[in-house]
């Protein structure tokens, strides 16, 4: 069994969010699982977030998305590969 994760860490959650948005539907075929965590509620949100997607596909385009996310002003992101024997 082989997943990967790609982990999206977002500094300006009001700034950069919609951009994020926009990418991850362009890119939704590759998603299969994801998970959005930001902290504080109501008035006391985070301008913080960290998004965790599961993805499918080659090689390429997982790699495609996170340097194409990477471009985004405030967001850094990282594939995490796991594998068991």
């Amino acid at each position: 069994m082989e997943k990967t994760i790609l982990l999206i860490l977002i500094g300006k959650r009001k700034d950069a969010a919609v951009k994020v948005q926009k990418l991850l539907t362009a890119w939704g075929c590759l998603i299969k699982t994801r998970l959005g965590i930001h902290d504080g509620i109501l008035e006391n949100c985070s301008d913080k977030g960290l998004i965790i997607c599961e993805l499918y596909g080659t090689k390429e385009q997982k790699k495609e998305l996170a340097r194409k996310m990477q471009l985004i002003e405030g967001v850094k992101s990282k594939l995490v590969d796991l594998k068991l024997p």
